[in-house]
């Protein structure tokens, strides 16, 4: 199986398996993440995802360039391009639930992207960032040219975009690409903590706050605050608005139901 998914305590994981490609991402790879983030959008029981790549060297190499299904013209590739973006997550705005990118090594062209549609990053301190198209002839039409000069300084992501340089994780923290830097031994630990205080949020505000978020951010001020989504206007209206405030006057931890 080129990409690993499972479902332990509502949180999904989601493994890109192809350490002898440095997880590089081929056609079959592609069409099982989408079929995964489908199965995750169907599913109320999960509250959070992790994604990852295999092994301790790469996250993800972006596209396999080895790969039939990238033997296609650039043209004949940008036409066929997934509306998701690369890897189904890059621009996907149906993926409800928050997504920690587990950054365990190389992050480079498509894998780039899918960090950078991550909602929270965790790296480990000898990942790397950063989009090599331009080095091949190619460019990072699945979500890299769109999402890197709105996420950071345009200059920096201008310099990055033009020549092909990769970034360190720390330069990444820095810019605010990526949460939080550890040591590769602890990069699980530091995950699992992200994992938890996401599960001690209230589930229906989490997820309204992240659609709220995406629905709104190419709007002015005005008009995002002026907008009623029907997934905030539940979260307002659900069981887990009045257990938050009476479990904080009764001084326990809330049981959030989801409703």
């Amino acid at each position: 199986m080129t990409v690993e998914y499972s479902v332990q305590e509502k949180v999904a994981r989601v493994t890109i398996n192809r350490m002898d490609r440095m997880n590089a991402v081929d056609e079959e790879t592609a069409d099982r993440l989408e079929e995964i983030w489908q199965v995750v959008e169907s599913d109320p029981e999960i509250r959070v995802v992790i994604l990852t790549g295999r092994g301790d060297k790469a996250f993800s190499s972006g596209a396999d360039m080895k790969a039939s299904a990238d033997a296609k013209s650039g043209v004949a590739y940008w036409a066929e391009a997934r509306p998701g973006g690369f890897g189904g997550l890059a621009l996907r705005k149906s993926l409800k639930v928050p997504v920690i990118g587990r950054v365990n090594g190389l992050a480079v062209g498509g894998g780039f992207e899918m960090v950078l549609g991550c909602d929270i990053v965790i790296a480990a301190d000898h990942a790397t960032f950063g989009f090599p198209e331009p080095k091949v002839g190619r460019m990072p039409l699945d979500g890299g040219m769109i999402l890197l000069p709105r996420l950071i300084p345009q200059k920096v992501a201008m310099g990055m975009l033009l020549t092909g340089k990769r970034i360190s994780a720390q330069d990444a923290e820095r810019y605010g690409l990526v949460n939080q830097v550890v040591d590769a031994a602890d990069l699980d630990d530091a995950v699992n903590r992200w994992v938890h205080q996401i599960l001690e949020c209230a589930p229906l505000s989490v997820k309204a706050i992240k659609e709220s978020v995406k629905a709104t951010s190419h709007l002015s001020l005005g008009e995002a605050h002026a907008m009623r989504l029907p997934v905030l206007m539940d979260a307002l209206q659900s069981e887990d608005a009045d257990e938050g405030p009476l479990a904080f006057r009764e001084k326990r931890q809330p049981v959030w139901k989801g409703k």
